[in-house]
């Protein structure tokens, strides 16, 4: 019989400090220049990409104006689907920006999902 495992450390321990103050500020502008410089997405993807952002971001200025199609939880759906598009994209050739695209995920929802911040995009 093998002896007990000491108890692991809490969870908090293993986060970096910035993890437990406040989330790190949303760098849009920085985030979309490090995906037009990868190499890690060939540049017919990155246009089909960029027309798929752009009719998103098309749909979200429909519904902050009043349009009600689509719902919110539709628009999400779409939104998580190009978001994990992008990650799966980027994940073997360039896995820090696969990491950031990913951890900004809430963030960027924030500033979709809320007409004041969308204004401002």
């Amino acid at each position: 019989m093998h002896a007990p495992s000491p108890p692991a450390a809490p969870a908090t321990a293993a986060r970096p400090p910035a993890a437990a103050g406040a989330p790190p500020t949303l760098d849009l502008t920085a985030l979309e220049q490090r995906l037009r410089d990868t190499h890690a997405i060939g540049i017919f993807t990155k246009l089909s990409l960029k027309n798929q952002v752009d009719d998103l971001l098309g749909q979200f200025k429909t519904f902050h104006n009043g349009g009600s199609k689509p719902p919110l939880a539709q628009l999400r759906q779409k939104f998580e689907l190009l978001l994990l598009k992008v990650v799966t994209l980027l994940q073997d050739d360039d896995p820090s920006l696969a990491a950031a695209v990913s951890s900004s995920r809430e963030a960027i929802w924030g500033v979709l999902s809320d007409p004041k911040k969308f204004a401002n995009i």
